[in-house]
């Protein structure tokens, strides 16, 4: 039943297009996948060339359906990779091998599962472009191969150059740390960027947008990013205890760089917050935590979600994001007190090159200074 509903879905009549298997042959493919399942491969592997269509369907089943799990260990430790060409190597480790084994060593750095998600994404289309393009071992793959890649994804995916080191990043901690081979900085080298300004709304605009809001959760998370300068995951991350009263202070844990810190918090967001905590049956573990469990916080779509509907019912083009909130959180309080050190800490920055863009970004920077040319006599007519 499997095989039959996967040969009808649109991967299999792809599949069958691709390789070219003819109708009469579709019975025989689907009846020798069975006989897979319980004979071993290299008894299979005498019976004939022909046998090459049946592998095709065979691996394209084990690694794109839950039936790789129920295979017996024997089938499950070997892979069969297809090229082109309709022939067949065999893999000493399967693509999820390959996978996993790169997992594991991302967890060894410690790193949070949102950098995990994000470095698997593209490592796991790299197997598949070795696999299914190139027929490959990711051991057996050439300079030139990874260059082809890495161009390939870029047009595909129409990603920007600072991903594309992002990509280069993870291949080469992959081919270090689990094929345990050496990486050489000159046949892939790192992409040159262009580095933008961020948008900065202004304080009348943080206003109308605030009391354009309609959801009370979206607008006090809203408050809290702009009053605290919070990213979107230190906002729906916190807890009842981080909140101190007495000493008008938010404790921010588990931040972007690992280190805790403390954020003043003033009368307002506090008023807004309590406010806030009566309404919403006074939690006692997350503030914002998901409507279906509250063990678990609220999702950053759910403010993301929020922000697109305000605009559009402002009428506004779509230029905010959760992170403007910060940015226009860090200009507004370096035109107030100009103080960079103070900045940095309150945002949490681990280098003050970070902090150093809200400089050229504030008001008060810009025209602090007369132009040179106003103290000379020259005339524009």
């Amino acid at each position: 039943i499997v095989l039959n509903r996967w040969r009808d879905s649109y991967t299999g009549r792809r599949f069958f297009e691709r390789y070219s298997l003819f109708k009469r042959k579709r019975s025989s493919v689907l009846f020798f996948c069975l006989v897979l399942l319980y004979v071993q491969p290299n008894k299979i592997l005498s019976k004939g060339i022909t046998i090459s269509h049946f592998l095709c369907v065979f691996y394209q089943i084990c690694t794109r359906s839950t039936i790789f799990f129920f295979l017996p260990g024997s089938l499950r430790n070997t892979v069969f990779c297809i090229n082109y060409r309709n022939h067949f190597v065999f893999k000493e480790e399967p693509f999820m091998n390959y996978l996993k084994r790169y997992q594991d060593m991302i967890a060894l750095r410690g790193l949070t599962k949102n950098t995990v998600k994000s470095y698997t994404t593209y490592l796991s289309a790299y197997l598949d472009y070795v696999s299914e393009r190139l027929g490959k071992r990711p051991s057996q793959v050439t300079w030139q191969q990874k260059r082809d890649f890495i161009d390939w994804i870029q047009r595909d995916r129409n990603l920007s150059d600072r991903t594309v080191n992002t990509i280069i990043s993870q291949l080469r901690f992959f081919t270090i740390y689990v094929l345990h081979k050496p990486w050489d900085p000159s046949q892939l080298p790192f992409r040159k960027f262009d580095q933008y300004v961020p948008f900065v709304p202004t304080r009348d605009e943080v206003t109308d947008f605030i009391n354009s809001v309609d959801d009370l959760k979206a607008k006090i998370m809203i408050i809290l990013m702009y009053s605290c300068g919070l990213r979107i995951g230190e906002v729906f991350r916190l807890r009842y205890e981080d909140i101190s009263r007495a000493n008008m202070k938010i404790h921010i844990s588990r931040s972007k760089n690992r280190s805790d810190r403390y954020v003043p918090l003033s009368p307002f967001a506090l008023n807004a917050l309590t406010h806030y905590w009566r309404v919403y049956g006074r939690p006692m573990g997350y503030l914002f935590s998901s409507r279906r469990d509250p063990s678990r916080t609220a999702g950053a779509e759910y403010v993301r979600r929020h922000i697109d509907l305000t605009e559009k019912k402002l009428g506004w083009p779509h230029r905010f994001t959760c992170h403007s909130f910060r940015h226009a959180f860090a200009t507004h309080f370096y035109e107030d007190y100009r103080d960079v050190l103070t900045l940095k800490a309150l945002l949490g920055h681990r280098s003050i090159n970070s902090t150093t863009v809200y400089v050229n970004l504030s008001n008060a920077t810009l025209h602090q200074y007369a132009s040179p040319i106003e103290s000379l006599q020259v005339s524009y007519e």
